[in-house]
């Protein structure tokens, strides 16, 4: 692996005393091996040099709640609420997926995460052709985190999508055996349980017990809507937090998607129990969830990271829209001092990675740390002027995905001058047409012979 050296850039390291340090950083085997000033004379012959003067250079963005599977379908399931989302078009498209379709579909995922400058990704598969996903994830050099998800409960169901418990269970366990530490970890596994809806008590506990034997991550949706909440109390008495903990799982190892629908009780839960929640505004703005109290989470102690969810939810899985409508969205409520950007940037970049448990090798550009960062070309119409101008309020504010302009994970550029590395562009954006063109295809044949 080659070393690098950026050099002349604008350096927003996300450290502890969020230092902003105008230098260079050198790049040797997958680690920052150091960060100064005029470090040209450190680094050996045949170094690649890039220059990044009137750049800014950023830790890699690190969204926690993904789904890769869902990519192929942007446009498919537009303006309806979350239950009618799932049951008449996502369960549906999800259950029509093969191999191919599912691989498409997490390419195109990761070529616009990539783009826009995430390098780190938590992500829920679909039920069946995971390995698909992962090969993609592996090919095309994301980090990621990312399962199979698990549903064994449903009358809605499609029947491909609606598993036996032990067959859920071991494809898992398979799974992860597989995949969990792939190439030095950049690739780990977690357990996806769906939401407590679609999955029975004995599926959760088990989870719980798989998780603390492996230690690894549980991923899943909790009260991203009211409807599915009432049916959650329907069934168990209590609401979907108070539930989980009910259960055992509510611990340092769970990162919950949404929140939005928490009782008082159920925020303490989260913060008293470590458990981890993804906020994901532009989802739950465009499928009328609702908006989470991410304020009083934040000021109660709380860890909130950030995730576009999926692309059919949002349309895009852009993280600099994300931190844009996080920062917006509770200022009506509590002011226009209640979500710095400063805070937002947190929540897009270290505090990913502390709901990861990855906080000492990602997250922020500290020497010994993982190398996974993106440069930002901030010289535009949109982003100027930039004399006086706070570089964080920059980001946060004017900034946009198409601003990204080199993206290196693991030591590696997998983008330079917008030029993809790892995949042919052209020849992924015609295989997502082919494959939604087949799987569409296929569901309007499905329902006629019905």
């Amino acid at each position: 692996m080659e070393t690098i050296l950026i050099k002349n850039a604008e350096i927003v390291t996300m450290n502890e005393k969020m230092d902003i340090i105008y230098g260079d950083i050198v790049i040797e085997q997958n680690k920052i091996a150091k960060i100064g000033n005029d470090l040209t004379n450190v680094v050996p012959p045949g170094t690649k040099v890039i220059d990044a003067e009137g750049k800014t250079v950023l830790p890699g963005f690190i969204q926690t709640h993904i789904h890769l599977c869902q990519t192929l379908f942007r446009g498919q399931a537009d303006d309806m609420e979350l239950l009618d989302w799932l049951k008449k078009k996502m369960w549906p498209l999800e259950a029509a997926h093969d191999w191919d379709s599912l691989y498409r579909s997490a390419k195109l995922g990761i070529g616009e995460l990539i783009e826009g400058g995430t390098t780190t990704i938590m992500d829920m598969e679909t039920v069946h052709h995971t390995d698909a996903a992962f090969e993609a994830m592996a090919e095309t050099g994301i980090r990621a985190l990312s399962g199979k998800v698990m549903m064994d409960l449903g009358e809605d169901l499609p029947p491909p999508l609606l598993e036996n418990t032990n067959t859920s269970i071991e494809e898992s366990v398979r799974l992860l055996e597989k995949w969990h530490g792939f190439d030095h970890n950049r690739i780990q596994y977690a357990f996806c349980p769906r939401f407590v809806v679609s999955c029975t008590e004995e599926l959760l506990t088990r989870v719980r017990d798989l998780s603390a034997e492996y230690n690894v991550l549980v991923h899943t949706h909790a009260s991203e809507n009211e409807g599915e909440v009432s049916i959650v109390e329907a069934r168990h008495g209590m609401k979907n937090v108070e539930y989980l903990d009910h259960i055992g799982l509510a611990n340092e190892r769970l990162v919950l998607a949404h929140c939005i629908w928490l009782n008082d009780n159920e925020k303490r839960i989260i913060r008293d129990k470590k458990v981890k929640m993804t906020h994901c505004p532009g989802s739950n703005l465009k499928l009328a969830s609702g908006i989470a109290d991410v304020h009083g989470l934040t000021k109660d102690g709380a860890s909130v990271s950030l995730g576009a969810d999926g692309a059919p939810c949002n349309n895009t899985m852009d993280m600099f829209q994300e931190m844009k409508l996080a920062a917006l969205l509770p200022k009506p409520y509590y002011g226009p001092a209640s979500m710095p950007a400063e805070e937002v940037l947190k929540m897009a970049t270290i505090r990913g990675a502390e709901a990861l448990g990855l906080e000492h090798e990602i997250g922020s550009l500290e020497e010994g740390k993982k190398a996974d960062l993106f440069l930002l070309d901030l010289n535009t119409f949109h982003s100027y002027p930039s004399e006086t101008v706070d570089p964080v309020s920059r980001i946060v504010y004017s900034a946009s995905a198409r601003d990204v302009e080199t993206t290196i994970i693991d030591g590696k550029i997998v983008m330079e001058n917008r030029e993809m590395k790892t995949m042919d562009k052209n020849s992924v954006l015609q295989a997502s047409n082919t494959a939604v063109q087949r799987l569409v295809s296929h569901l309007a044949h499905t329902v006629q012979e019905r």
